[in-house]
């Protein structure tokens, strides 16, 4: 990895290595990478030696976008179980990592909640899974946020106002 790569951090969204410094914590001297965040203006540092372990991933390709498109306008997934068991289901799913994961959590609360208002928490798992699948085509098709999240809501088959 290196100044200038893009990059997954799981949970976060789609970044850019911008630095990697020296610091020290509790008299250890380490190096971290320096993360951009551009959803949010967020930085984030991870110690060089903890990548593996924090889940870092590539971008899809420009070829798996259309995998993304596809989720986001099929059929959502029935409504089972509990708010509470559902949000912890997607929760574990979000943290994979996985764009189709993200896609299909936020195609499913999208329409949800246009239909009948989502409970509080599910609202966050709205917005989070949002936030990483329009990160994420932001820097992959090098559309603007407001772009992405229009031709999301086009797909989807919702429009923001009713979120």
């Amino acid at each position: 990895m290196k100044i200038g790569d893009k990059f997954v951090y799981p949970m976060h969204g789609a970044g850019e290595i911008t630095g990697i410094e020296e610091n020290e914590v509790g008299g250890v001297v380490s190096s971290y990478y320096v993360f951009r965040l551009p959803m949010g203006n967020m930085k984030l540092m991870l110690p060089v030696d903890k990548v593996a372990e924090a889940g870092l991933r590539e971008l899809i390709s420009p070829a798996q976008v259309e995998k993304v498109v596809e989720v986001l306008q099929a059929e959502s997934e029935p409504v089972q179980g509990s708010w509470n068991k559902r949000f912890h289901t997607n929760l574990d799913r979000l943290k994979s990592g996985n764009i189709l994961d993200a896609a299909a959590i936020a195609r499913n609360l999208s329409r949800q909640n246009s239909k009948k208002k989502i409970s509080s928490g599910e609202k966050r798992l709205l917005d989070l899974s949002r936030q990483l699948v329009i990160s994420e085509l932001v820097c992959v098709c090098d559309k603007s946020p407001e772009e992405v999240t229009a031709w999301i809501d086009e797909l989807i088959g919702v429009s923001s106002s009713e979120e």
